[in-house]
């Protein structure tokens, strides 16, 4: 069922935000555990990337809020991992019969959760020893990217490196004191205890000392990202994105500057998303999806902020949000500039407007080939009747979520 006329994307009074105290984190990501994320993406029906944007999103997301992903959920899953996988070193079995542990004792912290009372951000808390996505292998990168993880390699890699780990540490420990040097491990070597009954109840909330230490990891690893900024400061705020953030005044000149332009960004490319869902709309000759995403596209123009547009330097903006994890094309900073423009000339008549469908639907399939909506039938009537309609948010939720817990730490 398609949502209902008034749109989430439309920005709330920066006064409706509730204000308290917030904080938090950093992402980064082996290729394996990269595409894993991106599959997971493309099974979230609004964040499905139709024309291409996701590496400019992701940019913006990873400078603003390093170490976060959108299938994250609860923070102190940045300390679950490490406990388990750490109580797991010294112990004697092959790369196969540990790996095995680690899952079974995953699948035990599900059921520790539910047992503490926990019911929202618990992973498998239905599927329970069914569960196909391990929270490790969501939180890998990200604690990686905050210095928590200090092994470099995949999660298969460090279960290959378990067997035969008590040995090789005797022997660097031998060395180190040979030459004053000391190992610390494959994890930081402050990382607070594993609560002993953690495997038998236990819940989401951070003590100080666990708050702490992730902010201290914060500092060290991105002192200067704007989750770190928020973190240090324990303010959280209810809004709907960080552009509408009461304390954005605040922010470093830096944040400011991004966090500008990826509400513009935001703002201008959520009308070719909204054209593409009313054209896939008509070549389905839908006519309830038809109405409903025309009147979204009128409302999507009656709110874009044309001055705004006029004075969004393109050029400034390619260098903001240039990040070396991501890749942006050629042809997509030209599908965003072609399509400022458009919006530039007349908003309210892009839904009618031959050259802004062209270039949509050029796009989609020059991105989807064979299995662009616009020329497989079989693909187009398996169309559930959106994809990508939210703006982006660069996983302000996500972040709102961690930054909570962080401020809620006793």
């Amino acid at each position: 069922m398609l949502p209902a006329l008034r749109r989430p994307w439309q920005r709330p009074e920066i006064g409706g935000c509730r204000v308290s105290t917030l904080a938090w984190i950093d992402f980064d990501e082996a290729e394996r555990q990269r595409a894993q994320r991106i599959m997971a993406l493309f099974q979230e029906r609004d964040s499905r990337d139709e024309l291409g944007l996701g590496a400019i999103r992701d940019s913006i997301s990873d400078h603003l809020f390093p170490g976060t992903s959108t299938i994250q959920t609860r923070l102190r899953y940045m300390l679950f991992v490490p406990w388990i996988f750490r109580s797991l070193e010294g112990r004697d079995g092959s790369e196969i019969e540990l790996a095995a542990q680690a899952r079974a004792m995953e699948v035990q912290l599900t059921e520790a959760l539910k047992a503490g009372g926990e019911t929202n951000g618990v992973f498998g808390r239905d599927a329970g020893a069914k569960l196909q996505r391990l929270p490790s292998s969501v939180y890998w990168a990200g604690l990686g990217a905050w210095g928590i993880r200090h092994f470099e390699g995949s999660i298969d890699s460090y279960f290959a490196s378990l067997p035969g780990l008590k040995r090789r540490r005797l022997l660097l420990d031998k060395e180190a004191k040979a030459d004053g040097q000391r190992e610390d491990g494959f994890w930081h070597p402050t990382l607070p205890e594993m609560p002993i009954n953690l495997l038998e109840s236990t819940v989401f909330k951070l003590s100080p000392d666990e708050a702490q230490f992730i902010v201290d990891r914060l500092v060290v690893s991105h002192g200067q990202s704007l989750l770190t900024v928020l973190a240090r400061s324990r303010m959280k705020a209810e809004c709907d994105y960080i552009w509408t953030h009461p304390n954005l005044a605040d922010f470093p000149a830096a944040a400011r500057r991004l966090v500008g332009h990826a509400e513009i960004f935001s703002d201008v490319m959520h009308g070719a998303a909204l054209l593409y869902n009313l054209a896939l709309s008509e070549l389905r000759e839908n006519e309830e999806w038809i109405e409903h995403y025309q009147g979204w596209m009128q409302e999507w123009a009656a709110e874009l902020d044309g001055s705004a547009i006029e004075h969004w330097s393109l050029e400034d903006f390619w260098d903001a949000v240039a990040h070396p994890s991501h890749t942006i094309q050629p042809l997509a900073r030209r599908f965003v500039a072609e399509w400022r423009d458009l919006a530039l000339s007349g908003a309210s008549e892009l839904q009618n407007s031959t050259r802004a469908r062209d270039l949509v639907r050029a796009r989609e399939r020059r991105l989807k080939t064979t299995q662009s909506r616009y020329v497989n039938r079989a693909v187009l009537d398996r169309w559930s009747g959106a994809s990508g309609t939210m703006p982006f948010s660069y996983r302000w939720d996500v972040v709102q979520s961690h930054l909570k817990d962080l401020a809620d730490a006793e």
